[in-house]
């Protein structure tokens, strides 16, 4: 492809983005800078088409461009916009928690509030956390605190309620049956254990130990995915209109396993990733794309971030934000 063609090209993706109408001859020979005639430009438009570039929708004589335009549009021929100061104190503001689970859910909310479309995070691997010691003290008559120290040094205070009262010996003996039989293990292992021995033992330690366990595996956050903003996308004229593919796509959200999928492959890859339509294998509709950028913890990259939105997006304005948080989420885990 010549220098002309890029640039009619560039100049016909560019104003679809911006209005989303099929582009003629004549608004490219207004906007492009060339200095041809009209003939000229409908002759380069029909070379893009047939090279599969740009098509012609039915009910109008302008172009549009194709899955193949919009890659090579972004590949070679985009002029990345650099974030306004606004923008860029308002995703440092929105990454100043000390707490990771809620960085990762700010940096998804971010995402979301400044694209407009739906910001995702697959969440760090979570490190194998066992539990060193467990002890109960009685607070009331129904009320217990459950002190819980695991491997990694971290102590944390649960509260549970219980339907009778137990007496200190009682509990004494609970938090010892516990610290010899479980102590090492992970709160997942610990419980599915102790199930089976309760099965057996059928005790008025059931209910007890059953709720410590699970206040316990509240400590640690689940692996997955942080999605916020999904229904930005019902906003879109480009999906809003393709119900059936629209529902695929919630249909993801919902079960989220090709999501991870498609993060966890994107992980892998330097920088930043752009999908567009099927590229990803992934993604259910042609109308939509995917920008993806690893982020790190202490030099290591632990998760992916990205968003995802109609093809027809602001690439120029959404790279830098994918990019430009995935570097702040990594300064902010890093120094956390």
């Amino acid at each position: 492809m010549d220098k002309r063609a890029q640039i009619l090209l560039k100049t016909l993706v560019e104003h679809y983005i911006s209005d989303g109408q099929p582009i003629g001859s004549r608004t490219l020979l207004q906007h492009s800078g060339l200095d041809v005639s009209a003939a000229t430009i409908r002759n380069v438009m029909s070379d893009l088409e047939q090279l599969g570039f740009i098509a012609s929708p039915h009910t109008s004589a302008g172009r549009i461009p194709t899955q193949k335009g919009y890659r090579l549009f972004v590949d070679s021929l985009l002029t990345v916009q650099p974030l306004a100061m606004q923008t860029m104190q308002q995703l440092k503001s929105g990454l100043l928690s000390p707490n990771p689970s809620e960085l990762i859910a700010n940096a998804a909310d971010m995402l979301s509030q400044l694209t407009q479309f739906a910001g995702v995070v697959m969440t760090p691997k979570r490190k194998r956390i066992t539990f060193k010691h467990l002890e109960f003290l009685t607070l009331s008559d129904k009320k217990i605190l459950v002190i819980i120290v695991t491997s990694d040094g971290n102590v944390q205070n649960r509260i549970i309620v219980t339907e009778k009262y137990y007496p200190a010996s009682e509990l004494t003996q609970a938090s010892n049956y516990f610290n010899t039989n479980f102590s090492g293990q992970t709160f997942e292992e610990a419980q599915q254990k102790l199930h089976t021995e309760l099965k057996q033992m059928q005790t008025e330690m059931n209910q007890l130990m059953t709720a410590a366990l699970e206040a316990s595996n509240k400590t640690a956050d689940q692996d997955g995915v942080v999605i916020a903003g999904e229904r930005n996308l019902l906003q879109v004229n480009d999906l809003s209109t393709n119900v059936a593919s629209l529902r695929k796509l919630f249909e993801i959200f919902e079960c989220r396993t090709s999501l991870m999928q498609l993060l966890d492959n994107s992980q892998r890859a330097e920088g930043i990733q752009v999908f567009i339509g099927g590229e990803s294998g992934y993604l259910p509709l042609d109308e939509c794309s995917m920008i993806t950028a690893p982020y790190e913890a202490d030099g290591q990259v632990v998760g992916t971030l990205g968003v995802i939105g109609p093809t027809r997006m602001a690439y120029e304005r959404v790279i830098p934000i994918v990019d430009i948080t995935a570097k702040l989420l990594s300064n902010a885990l890093s120094t956390n």
